[in-house]
């Protein structure tokens, strides 16, 4: 499904930004490398904290290839914990969990989002970590934070899609 089609009729600007993040993770999730590059704007970056080699990843089709490596070699899988969008739908923010069900890890985080003008277009993401990757730790999290509490999912949404 196209970026567009997802916005269609939604007028409210925060309603579009939200519609478009959840987009993203689908098309994530779905390995669906043009749905992803149709996610963003061309000139897009994804920004990350230090030590993931080769960030941030600069342009549409450098995100989607870096996304579909990670589902490819990682088995990753997302999930989205909290959306809270501005009003007027430019920026967003996101709780996140990235399951890395080939090595048995997951990382819990944060992103800031940027949209375009009109709000079509993810522009900007600056990703941050709950906590420093721990390798020696299955899931990295906030030390004493209750997720299952909180309703935070326990368990990668669905085993990952094969991608050729």
């Amino acid at each position: 499904m196209r970026t567009a089609d997802i916005l269609t009729g939604l007028r409210d600007p925060a309603a579009r930004a939200e519609a478009l993040i959840l987009h993203y993770f689908r098309m994530c999730n779905d390995a669906d490398h043009a749905g992803l590059v149709d996610c963003f704007t061309p000139d897009a970056v994804h920004y990350f904290p230090p030590g993931l080699p080769g960030a941030p990843w600069r342009g549409a089709e450098a995100i989607a290839d870096g996304w579909l490596w990670c589902v490819k070699t990682l088995g990753s899988r997302w999930t989205i914990e909290k959306i809270l969008t501005g009003p007027q739908g430019r920026e967003a923010v996101i709780e996140w969990t990235h399951w890395k069900t080939a090595v048995g890890e997951a990382l819990r985080g944060d992103e800031w989002y940027v949209f375009n003008e009109g709000v079509t277009k993810i522009a900007e993401i600056r990703a941050y970590y709950a906590s420093p990757v721990d390798k020696a730790t299955p899931v990295n999290r906030l030390h004493e934070f209750d997720y299952e509490g909180r309703g935070y999912h326990m368990l990668p949404p669905s085993p990952p899609p094969t991608v050729e």
